[in-house]
């Protein structure tokens, strides 16, 4: 499962309704973001099955023709949804990740960015969760699977491509390593989801950041360049024990006694 995977644009989604589209006025739009927002704090609040369009609208404080209105059906509010979610964890966390030079700044920054946004919009991150688990089309397949983020792990890929090749990380297959990191972070949202505040979001963040960059990172691990320099100035214990061993100087023998006929010659 990977939830909040922020890489690139979120593509908008097209309304089928007449509202949609370019022709659409600046009144029109507020009045969908409006629906948008109402449907995420129903959701989060009551979770995805119970979120009606009744129950919306009534929280927006209109008619549930007034959503009709500005879209087709649920299924596109919540393609709408996710896309908005999607959208705001881009514009809070790229920036700032892309603005860094070296790959172990911008590992951290994602990671802290992430979790961050989980503190400071809570809704949306819940409404994300509720949608994963909850929203199937109408052949009953889910809405959204793994395939829907893959920009994100192709995003830390990168990421890590760029600490093997400047020596920051160490050898390893990135891809595994990118599914790692977000499910890492997916389940941190699990359980601030389940258990809120008694889920310390700093300390999550602090323990990944250290986790991903002592397990990636080039702090004399060996199969990077900075461990394999530190390895060339440290021997191994096992190499150690024996070069020691053979430092070791033997017991010195007696000298063995000169033969007799040798030194009656001597004489």
């Amino acid at each position: 499962m990977t939830l909040l995977s922020p890489a690139g644009k979120v593509p908008a989604v097209v309304s089928k309704t007449k509202s949609g589209g370019q022709s659409g006025s600046f009144v029109e739009a507020a009045r969908r973001a409006q629906i948008v927002q109402c449907a995420i704090d129903a959701i989060a609040t009551g979770g995805y099955a119970q979120a009606s369009l009744a129950q919306i609208a009534q929280r927006a404080g209109i008619s549930k023709g007034v959503i009709s209105y500005h879209f087709a059906g649920k299924d596109e509010l919540i393609e709408q949804v996710f896309a908005e979610v999607m959208g705001q964890v881009v514009k809070a966390v790229l920036p700032e990740v892309e603005r860094a030079p070296r790959a172990t700044d911008k590992l951290r920054l994602y990671i802290e960015g992430s979790i961050e946004f989980m503190r400071t919009h809570p809704a949306h991150t819940i409404s994300l969760l509720e949608i994963w688990n909850g929203y199937r089309k109408a052949d009953g397949k889910p809405g959204f699977d793994a395939t829907s983020y893959e920009p994100g792990i192709s995003f830390l890929e990168s990421i890590f491509r760029q600490g093997q090749a400047e020596g920051e990380f160490r050898r390893f297959a990135t891809r595994p390593a990118a599914v790692t990191l977000r499910s890492a972070i997916d389940g941190v949202l699990v359980q601030y989801a389940t258990y809120g505040d008694k889920v310390d979001l700093k300390e999550n963040c602090r323990e990944l950041v250290t986790l991903f960059e002592f397990g990636l990172g080039a702090r004399d691990v060996e199969g990077t360049a900075k461990g394999r320099k530190a390895a060339e100035k440290t021997v191994s214990p096992r190499k150690a024990t024996a070069s020691q061993a053979s430092e070791r100087k033997a017991p010195a023998r007696p000298a063995a006694p000169a033969r007799s006929g040798a030194s009656k010659r001597s004489r």
